[in-house]
This record gives C-alpha cells, sequence and structure tokens, in this order.
C-alpha cells in the first residue's frame, strides 16, 4: 500500500514527507473500503441524476446579438489594420 499512495502523491504532484505515508495508507484504505461498501447498494430503478433539485437550462433565443462592433470589439487592440487585429508573424 505504501507504493500505491506514493504513486497517487506522485501523480497529484504532492510532495510526501515519511511521516505522512502511513496515516495516509489508512486512509487511502478507508476511502476504498467506502467505495467498495457503495457498489453493494441496490440501484435498480433508479435514474441517473446531475442534481439533487429537478432543474432545466433557461434558453436563449438564437440570434447575433454582437454584429457590427467592429470599434468597440478594437478599441484596446494593441495594433490594428482597417477592421482588423494586427499580430506578429508566428510561422515561417
Amino acid at each position: 500500500m505504501t507504493i500505491d499512495v506514493k504513486n497517487v502523491a506522485n501523480l497529484a504532484r504532492l510532495a510526501l514527507d515519511e511521516d505522512r505515508i502511513v496515516p495516509l495508507e489508512q486512509e487511502l484504505s478507508d476511502i476504498l473500503k467506502f467505495v467498495e461498501h457503495l457498489s453493494h447498494v441496490d440501484t435498480k430503478g433508479v435514474e441517473p441524476m446531475t442534481s439533487v433539485i429537478s432543474m432545466t437550462q433557461p434558453m436563449r433565443a438564437d440570434v447575433v446579438t454582437d454584429g457590427n462592433r467592429a470599434e468597440a470589439v478594437l478599441a484596446n487592440a494593441p495594433e490594428r489594420v482597417a477592421d482588423f487585429f494586427a499580430v506578429p508573424k508566428v510561422v515561417e
């Protein structure tokens, strides 16, 4: 289990002191036992859900609302050519 704790810590990019490994072994073991316990729960007939309350996403009209605003869009451009952003060449 020590190797598992070190591997998980490495994957999470956590630096672990050697004295923290044994307590974390027990915590990881407890978590895995709880997950194993959950696998025995009967969920037949239970619909999957994304929230504990019923909700729907608000819909909006599919209309273009930001057209003809070149000046507002380009107001903070460091450099521009006509109605376009000017950017440095990045590919030779």
